[in-house]
């Protein structure tokens, strides 16, 4: 169950337990999904279309993207920042779960649940995101500048055969280099972050992240309740037979819910963050300077049409339906073990 449920007789797992069971999951489904968030994101931001027709992209689709980046930067550029995104998959986690667990039992002692569970889980849903949106933002803008630089060899370099005039002057130096990398480490990235952009570098991207995040979050708890209520009506045995399948499922349909109707304002976000980063991006085609939310989106309306703001829509969707899928069905296997573990102790 997730969310305080009063009629658990006594299934409701303590604080700690649901922080850790939050914890535990996103760990998991962070590892399991890193490729296709890699892949996401340097779809976001890239500015050319993402086409085989436009002779400036340097990625078109998914099949292509993973083929290109594995020969130019091999396998382990899937997880390309993948200490920071951990560290934001188990904070965001535990506080999330934490926050809804607490959220959704204020509410049932103020009798305001009753027949109000899908607006209910919308918005303790919604609040318990923007709650841990602020604890590990930090580590979100992180994530994604180590996601977005490019890490290639003069072998790779020499052998790009989609980069404009304006561009070469910056390869053939970084030729003498071998590497286009701004940041080696995690330590690294955040000193020379707040040396070269201050202490704000650290909340780019914040107000479409918190605009978005809201709805986002609220309709995949929402969501994700109502389908599970859907799924045990029309298969009444079936869903008592097979939990983990259920949950896995509903968590999926609610993760593609939820993107979808959300999508633009993650793309905005995406290329907020990487505000003051242009020079990493030079290999990866055109770059662009915004100055604000809706700067970006103006900026992105004229030089990329209205589809502009759902490039990278199709790893996103298929990203949401695993890693919503996985957060749910794990979060509350975890849940379950914590609850097994209980039974001896009471039987003693």
């Amino acid at each position: 169950m997730v969310g305080y449920d009063p009629k658990a007789d006594g299934r409701n797992n303590s604080k700690f337990q649901v922080a850790a069971a939050g914890s535990m999951s996103g760990l998991v489904t962070r590892a399991l999904i890193s490729p296709l968030d890699i892949i996401k994101i340097r779809f976001q931001l890239q500015i050319e279309r993402l086409s085989r027709n436009d002779p400036g992209a340097k990625y078109h689709g998914i099949l292509q993207a993973t083929k290109q980046i594995l020969q130019e930067e091999g396998p382990t550029a899937f997880w390309k920042g993948h200490i920071p995104a951990q560290i934001l998959s188990v904070g965001y986690g535990a506080v999330q779960f934490l926050s809804f667990e607490m959220l959704t039992e204020l509410v049932h002692g103020a009798d305001l649940y009753d027949n109000h569970e899908f607006s209910v889980h919308f918005v303790c849903g919604g609040l318990a995101a923007c709650v841990a949106t602020l604890a590990v933002h930090p580590v979100d803008v992180l994530r994604t500048r180590f996601a977005a630089q490019a890490v290639l060899g003069s072998r790779a370099l020499c052998t790009m055969i989609h980069v404009t005039i304006a561009h070469r002057w910056t390869l053939y130096l970084l030729l003498f280099h071998g590497v286009l990398q701004v940041y080696k480490t995690l330590r690294d990235a955040v000193v020379t972050m707040f040396r070269t952009e201050g202490p704000m570098v650290f909340y780019k991207g914040l107000s479409p992240t918190m605009i978005s995040i809201f709805p986002y979050a609220g309709l995949q708890f929402s969501c994700y309740t109502s389908l599970k209520h859907s799924y045990e009506w029309l298969l009444p045995a079936e869903g008592k037979k097979s939990e983990n399948l259920k949950n896995l499922l509903c968590g999926s349909g609610a993760g593609v819910i939820s993107k979808t109707l959300t999508y633009p304002l993650d793309l905005f976000k995406k290329r907020l963050q990487v505000g003051g980063f242009e020079h990493a991006r030079a290999t990866f085609g055109q770059v662009r300077s915004y100055g604000g939310l809706l700067d970006c989106a103006k900026q992105m309306l004229q030089d990329e049409g209205a589809l502009g703001f759902f490039k990278g829509l199709s790893p996103s969707l298929l990203k949401a339906a695993v890693s919503t899928g996985l957060i749910f069905s794990w979060y509350e296997l975890f849940c379950n073990i914590f609850h097994c573990m209980k039974k001896p102790d009471r039987m003693r």
